[in-house]
């Protein structure tokens, strides 16, 4: 059997070889619960904001170059298949980043210590509280106006059309919010620099 074969195969293999590099690099450390919350909120968080940037980068584009294209293939698949899916392991995995986020920032500095900006939490407590703000863009804002926009609720033509660019416009947020948030976050394992 090939565990690259599907998803669930290739995601257990990934586990598997990560917890056997762990113990043979460091068999005799135990175990650290600590840096397992840290390596799983990366974990999420690459996929939360490989999924955001897809979106902006890649599906969006496509979709307008999609409806462009008349006799072309146009926009359903995408529609349909792709983007349902996407989006789903986009709130799960945003849901998963800040939980385990949350869990790392009680780990080291304390939750309310970040969100207070006490000192020494000054750097991580600013990650927390972008990454908090595009949690929020994702379940507040982005998913119901793509609940819309997919057809999964009911929405006249006008209200699709509101959804698109306010969906759009919380998405490009959050773009831009990312970029100082994984500067906070890289910052603050490093020294708490943030340059």
């Amino acid at each position: 059997m090939n565990p690259l074969t599907s998803i669930k195969g290739t995601i257990a293999l990934g586990f598997v070889l990560a917890i056997l590099a762990a113990f043979f690099i460091f068999p005799n450390n135990g175990f650290n619960s600590a840096e397992l919350v840290v390596w799983l909120h990366v974990i999420f968080g690459i996929t939360w904001i490989g999924l955001l940037y897809y979106f902006n980068f890649v599906q969006v584009p496509a979709m307008g170059e999609a409806l462009a294209d008349e006799g072309g293939p146009g926009p359903a698949a995408i529609g349909k298949y792709v983007a349902p899916r996407a989006l789903l392991w986009f709130r799960m995995s945003a849901a998963m980043t800040w939980l385990t986020g949350a869990a790392a920032l009680e780990n080291t500095v304390g939750l309310v210590s970040a969100f207070t900006f006490s000192a020494g939490s000054e750097v991580i407590g600013l990650g927390a509280w972008l990454g908090t703000i595009m949690l929020f863009n994702v379940w507040a804002i982005i998913w119901p106006c793509q609940k819309k926009i997919l057809g999964i609720v009911k929405a006249s033509a006008e209200e699709i059309a509101k959804a698109k660019f306010t969906a759009a416009m919380a998405s490009r947020t959050n773009v831009a919010l990312s970029v100082p948030m994984l500067l906070a976050m890289t910052a603050f394992g490093h020294g708490g620099n943030l340059f």
